[in-house]
């Protein structure tokens, strides 16, 4: 090293700063300068349990879209599935902390002095059977032409409900969809783009995304199957049920089937578990597996700060 010009490292540990750190020592709280106050008429503890359906279904498939970090087909759809998972990410923190914000009690409890925000307790700190995610975004990830599919089903469904959740009585809410749309209808042409190129791609391409197209077909009816909680926050004005977007989403997927030469799947939908699913916190062991790696960092030192 030459002494005469020192190290870029130098002082860094004294001088303080934390914004020198990628991810520094201190995060604002996410909702800061927006109305959190819960709209008139409508229960918190709903308002914080719908939050949780959407924020959990974004955190999950944000996590399995991250997987694909440096295994993509090539480095600019790598980066691409990088930031449609950043763009998850962004959507999950706001609405957990949006959840929290509704109804502390939905926090997990940390030992006295946990500088862990409540956005993040509940990413790190619940067990399977507290997210209320469609089971969609929990199952392994498979080939190229599965995270296609995947992403397809799911943008082209997230995309149609928060087209409508702009109009939410609840300025969170309204927020997050305001931003999230331009998103999701990235990520949806993305994976519509993809589609057909695999379709008519090779007899390979074309063999895989049938495969990939009929194992998540039957876990496509969660997405727009529509829960008492989802019709309860429509009826306030908050929320959007599913169901109503149904046929709208349903348009998109069969004309992307219908350019690419696909035909619809003729696949049952997944039955739940005692008419339980996703949104009732009955999932597939794929979950459990998922949140053993996402959480164990956090879970061994409750009182880090990162």
């Amino acid at each position: 090293m030459n002494e005469e010009h020192g190290s870029i490292f130098d002082g860094l540990l004294e001088s303080g700063d934390s914004g020198q750190w990628a991810f520094g020592t201190d995060f604002e709280d996410p909702l800061a300068g927006i109305d959190t106050t819960t709209p008139d008429g409508v229960d918190p503890a709903g308002l914080a349990a719908y939050c949780l359906m959407l924020g959990d279904d974004a955190l999950i498939m944000s996590q399995r879209l991250s997987e694909w970090c440096s295994r993509a087909p090539d480095l600019e759809e790598d980066i691409a599935l990088a930031n449609m998972a950043l763009d998850l990410l962004g959507q999950a923190r706001l609405l957990l902390a949006r959840a929290a914000a509704a109804d502390p009690s939905v926090v997990p409890v940390l030992p006295d002095g946990s500088p862990v925000p409540p956005e993040d307790r509940l990413a790190f700190f619940r067990d399977d059977r507290e997210f209320r995610n469609v089971r969609l975004a929990e199952v392994p990830n498979g080939d190229f032409a599965h995270v296609v599919v995947r992403l397809l089903l799911f943008s082209a469904a997230r995309l149609a409900v928060f087209e409508r959740l702009r109009a939410s009585r609840d300025q969170v809410l309204a927020a997050v969809a305001g931003k999230g749309v331009k998103e999701l209808a990235y990520h949806r042409d993305w994976a519509g783009r993809w589609f057909l190129t695999l379709a008519r791609g090779t007899e390979e391409s074309h063999r895989r995304l049938l495969a990939a197209l009929d194992a998540l077909w039957p876990l496509r009816a969660e997405l727009v199957a529509s829960h008492p909680l989802e019709r309860s926050m429509a009826g306030a004005g908050v929320g959007v049920d599913p169901a109503s977007v149904a046929g709208e989403v349903d348009a998109v997927v069969d004309q992307v089937l219908a350019v690419s030469g696909v035909e619809r799947p003729e696949r049952a939908p997944l039955a739940g578990v005692g008419g339980r699913t996703g949104r009732d916190g009955m999932h597939t062991e794929a979950l459990s597996r998922l949140l053993a790696e996402m959480q164990v960092v956090a879970r061994a030192h409750p009182m880090g700060r990162w």
